[in-house]
Formats: C-alpha cells, sequence, structure tokens
C-alpha cells in the first residue's frame, strides 16, 4: 500500500510537472544575455552575488598549468560517469567527473559519494602512478589557492560596499559596463600574498578555504541526447538545474572554465537568447516564476564565484556549446562527516564496547545498555554503507592513479569485522534469560530497527 501510494504520489508531481511546462509552451519564462538591454540592471539588482572573472585577469602561467592538467587527466582516462541514485533509481551522468582534494576528503551528492586524488599535501606520502598525474594535481592544487585568495577579495569588496551603502544616505550609482563590473578586469595584482584576512574573521577564511575541487568534462557531440532547458528555452543542458550539495554554509563556490573551442567560435550578438555554439552558465531565483533568469557565456579561462548563500537562493545549471569542455569546480565540502579521520573516530568509539579477555582472549560487549547498542549499530551501517560499499562500488576505479585509499580501507574493513562480530554478541547476549526483561525489550527494540535498515540496505546495494 505504501509503495502505491509514493508511486501515485510521484505520479502526480510529474503530471503537474508536465502540466507547467504545456502551459508555459511558447510562452516559455524570459532570460537575458549580455546582449540585452537590461542584462547588467538584472545582475546587479537579482544576481549581484554572483561575480565573474574575464580569462585575461588570471596570470597566464597559471593558466597553463591548469589547461595542461586537465588535457593530461583525459589523456589518461582519469574521467568517469558517475552512477548516481535519484528517487529510487540509478542513472549515469552526462558530465564525466574526478575528484581532487585534500587527502581524505570525500564529496557525497546524489546519494553517491566520491573519494578525493589526493592532491600533493605536504606531510602526507602520497604515491602517483605517473609524474605528469601528480603534476596535474599540483596544477589544481595551485589553482585552489589562486581562487581561494579572490574568494576573499570578492567577499571583502562586497562587505565594504554593504558598508558604504549602509553609511550612505543616498543611493550610489554604480551603473556600470559589463566588462569592467562582473567581468572585471585588472583585477589582480602580481603580488596575491598582500591579501591577508584579518585573523577574527575566521568565518570568512572558512567560507572560502577550499578542500577539494569537483572537475568536470564533456563533449556535446559524442552525447546522443541532452536535456532541453525546460523553464526558459535555454537550449541544451550539460547540468540541470540544481543547488550544490554537502556544502558548508554560505560558503563561496569558484568555477574555472575551459572550453576547448578555435578561433570560429566567436559569440553571436545577432542571435536572439544564448548562442548555442558556446558554453553558458544559467542562473535563477529558486521557487520564482517572475525574474527573469541569466545566461553568462563561458569562455576559454574564464572564472565565476557564487558568494554567501547564492546557492542557496539560487539554482544554477550549464548550458552545452559545440565544443569540449573542462571545469574545475572549487568547494568547501562539509567535512564533519565526510572525512577519513571522522569516519576512523567513529569506528574508534563504537570498539570502546568491546572487550578481549586477558587470559581465554574472548571477546564480550562491556554494555548491553539501549544506547549503547544503538550507537554502536549506528556505526555500524554507516562504516559499511556510506564508506566501504560507497568505495568499492566506485571509489576503487582511481587506485590505477594512485593507492592512497587503500591503506584506510583495509583499516576501515577490520572495523567492521568487530562491528559484525559485537552484532553477533548483542544477539547471543539477548538470547540469555538472566537478562532484565524491561532492559532487554528496550535493546532489542533498538537494534532490530537497526538490523532490518542494514538488511534493507544490503539488498539495495546488492541488486545495483
Amino acid at each position: 500500500g505504501g509503495t502505491m501510494k509514493r508511486r501515485a504520489g510521484e505520479r502526480e508531481k510529474e503530471l503537474k510537472k508536465k502540466k507547467l511546462l504545456e502551459e508555459l509552451g511558447e510562452n516559455r519564462l524570459p532570460y537575458l544575455t549580455p546582449s540585452d538591454a537590461d542584462f547588467h540592471q538584472l545582475w546587479k539588482t537579482k544576481y549581484s552575488k554572483l561575480i565573474f572573472r574575464k580569462s585575461d585577469t588570471v596570470p597566464e602561467e597559471l593558466h597553463q598549468m591548469v589547461q595542461e592538467s586537465f588535457l593530461t587527466l583525459r589523456e589518461h582516462n582519469c574521467f568517469f560517469q558517475d552512477l548516481v541514485r535519484i528517487k529510487g533509481k540509478d542513472f549515469l551522468t552526462p558530465v564525466s567527473r574526478i575528484l581532487i582534494g585534500d587527502p581524505g576528503c570525500t564529496y557525497k551528492y546524489l546519494n553517491t559519494r566520491l573519494f578525493t586524488v589526493p592532491w600533493p599535501t605536504e606531510g602526507y606520502d602520497i604515491k602517483y602512478c605517473s609524474p605528469q598525474i601528480h603534476d596535474a594535481c599540483k596544477a589544481l592544487m595551485r589553482l585552489n589557492d589562486y581562487l581561494h585568495i579572490e574568494a576573499v577579495r570578492a567577499l571583502q569588496g562586497q562587505n565594504l560596499s554593504e558598508a558604504k551603502e549602509i553609511k550612505d544616505t543616498t543611493v550610489i550609482d554604480r551603473e556600470q559596463s559589463f566588462a569592467t563590473s562582473h567581468m572585471e578586469q585588472g583585477s589582480v595584482s602580481k603580488d596575491q600574498s598582500s591579501v591577508c584576512v584579518a585573523e577574527n574573521d575566521r568565518s570568512l577564511k572558512n567560507r572560502t578555504s577550499y578542500n577539494l575541487t569537483l572537475l568536470n568534462y564533456m563533449d556535446p557531440l559524442q552525447m546522443l541526447y541532452l536535456k532541453q532547458e525546460p523553464y526558459f528555452g535555454m537550449g541544451n543542458m550539460a547540468v540541470s538545474w540544481h543547488h550544490d550539495e554537502n556544502l558548508v554554509e554560505g560558503s563561496t563556490v569558484a568555477v574555472y572554465s575551459y572550453s576547448c573551442e578555435d578561433a570560429s567560435v566567436q559569440e553571436s550578438n545577432e542571435l536572439q537568447g544564448r548562442d548555442p555554439a558556446v558554453w553558458h552558465v544559467g542562473l535563477k531565483v529558486a521557487w520564482d516564476i517572475e525574474t527573469p533568469g541569466l545566461a553568462v557565456p563561458l569562455h576559454q579561462g574564464d572564472i565565476y564565484l557564487m558568494l554567501d548563500d547564492l546557492n542557496v537562493t539560487h539554482q544554477h545549471c550549464v548550458l552545452a556549446g559545440l565544443s569540449p569542455r573542462f571545469s574545475s569546480t572549487h568547494r568547501v565540502a562539509d567535512s564533519s562527516r565526510g572525512t577519513l579521520e571522522y569516519i576512523i573516530g567513529r569506528c574508534e568509539l563504537a570498539l570502546q564496547n568491546l572487550q578481549t579477555d586477558s587470559d581465554s582472549r574472548a571477546l564480550s560487549l562491556k554494555s548491553l545498555e539501549a544506547a549503547v547498542v544503538k550507537q554502536v549499530e549506528e556505526i555500524h551501517n554507516e562504516v559499511e554503507f556510506e564508506w566501504l560499499r560507497q568505495f568499492w562500488f566506485q571509489g576503487k576505479r582511481y587506485l590505477k592513479y594512485t593507492d592512497w585509499w587503500l591503506k584506510p580501507m583495509a583499516e576501515l574493513e577490520e572495523c567492521w569485522r568487530k562491528l559484525e562480530i559485537m552484532t553477533s554478541l548483542v544477539l547471543s547476549e539477548v538470547r540469555k534469560e538472566q537478562q532484565i526483561e524491561e532492559q532487554r525489550n528496550e535493546t532489542i527494540s533498538c537494534f532490530l530497527l537497526l538490523l532490518k535498515e542494514r538488511q534493507k540496505l544490503r539488498k539495495e546495494w546488492t541488486a545495483r
């Protein structure tokens, strides 16, 4: 009955969506591009937390390093389509990806956990399959440092601007051309080390200290089918409308875009709407059917930043051009539950309830209290389904580039084996009649719930 109700609810949502799109028909919601007269004013009023940097503001040396790293990673077949889970069904992403970042860091989206290929970090012993992979990861680490400084600069500028607007009683006319305000030129000083964050402004640093980058690659001409943007009629989408997941609240997302376009691919101002040959990032205000959307063109080496809560208040999509494109999307991933250090700590906490007899070496549990058993079994499920199964499902594909994750995974598997023993010990203990009935029933009740959840998830993973 529950399954039928859920399916009926999903069908109803799909029908409502279909009806909305049919009603829009040719009268789709409006969107603006830089060639439209109201574009700059709309950006300033509704999309001011989107900051753009044209490619010629970025040091040429950095461009060269980063673009070479993209090509190296593609040559080594490092980009993979992810199998993601949406509404209980598995889908392959049209975009191919690789996650590079801090050692032991992961990033989860659409029920799929990605494991970083670690960039060369001081204090870590990281071996790569080739010097080229090492150099590519190092270049992206350099880009990460650069974008961190750019994000700090942008946020400081925003804070100053807001403070000035509050101070001034008159509205300052800040109307500027697209090229000199949002597509900022000359904003990068040669010595970026002069930018420093005040020690008391930890929030600013935390919101811009990127711990990983999710790299994307797609060749649209190799795709048999691309979804059409449904609300504004913007054309082919490489990535549908979404909010980025699993980020520190209020953190900035920074994106470096590199479309492998040739000189003949130039933006045309004669077309109505966006030029389908050129890649664009699309933006819209979430849950708003009145504010026009934006389609901003992306060329070789352009950078854009989504500041503060823009990722929450707005949605974005990526509109495909004709040429292959790479992007490096730098994020402050929420590491509260997503690092190796975290899950090792959880395992250590659970194993505190396991003891070994000094003479017989027999294993037993220190406590059978319901709260303790519940905590241990929750950790058991977390280790198995959020880490081990996720890694061996898709994470192992990166082992041919670096073996960094093999040792930690072996440690987690050993913890899991002990957790399996602990589950067996609980079953043995609750069968004994000398247990106080009330305590026994409470333990069994919470224990069975977690065992049922484990059984259900194991069936799902086996089916996948």
